[in-house]
């Protein structure tokens, strides 16, 4: 009877500790990584980074780690997004020597990029460019006809969540 008795305790212990991890598990964030491997740490918000953006002038840049949310990525190629930063506001991200991409389906994804931020201006033919990979109509790109200041950030690695 005693044999039985420590059997079952030791089922019952195995059986609570895997369930006791298949817990822990659900509760991490899952991530897919692109580009330079990066961690989920010093990451500043999306409001954070509207105020540092505010704050920088053209030919600024600083390096910093911000959580977003994807509001548009390249329909060709996935090797650009548009990261929102509140208040109709967003910065145009490119990754380090064209050397990744993200999915083309990335759009409302939240993600975490490490690398630069800047300000730049954006000719009409590359806005051009980039609304034609997203996918827009040929009336809504001749309507580009302005160079853009943008708030741009050349990202080194990204993190997505699955």
């Amino acid at each position: 009877m005693k044999k039985i008795t420590i059997i079952l305790v030791s089922i019952l212990s195995l059986v609570a500790c895997k369930e006791a991890t298949k817990e822990t598990e659900k509760s991490e964030v899952a991530y897919l990584s692109y580009g330079k491997k990066i961690t989920e740490e010093n990451v500043i918000s999306k409001e954070d980074m509207a105020t540092k953006y505010a704050n920088l002038k053209e030919g600024d840049t600083i390096q910093v780690k911000f959580a977003s949310t994807v509001n548009e990525v390249c329909k060709s190629k996935g090797c650009w997004m548009k990261l929102d930063l509140g208040e109709n506001s967003e910065s145009m991200v490119r990754f380090t020597d064209y050397g990744f991409f993200v999915p083309m389906d990335a759009d409302h994804k939240d993600v975490i990029v490490d690398g630069r931020a800047f300000i730049t201006k954006i000719s009409v033919e590359e806005q051009q460019h980039y609304a034609k990979d997203a996918g827009k109509s040929e009336e809504e790109i001749a309507m580009i006809t302005e160079p853009k200041v943008t708030l741009a950030f050349e990202a080194d690695g990204v993190l997505m969540k699955k």
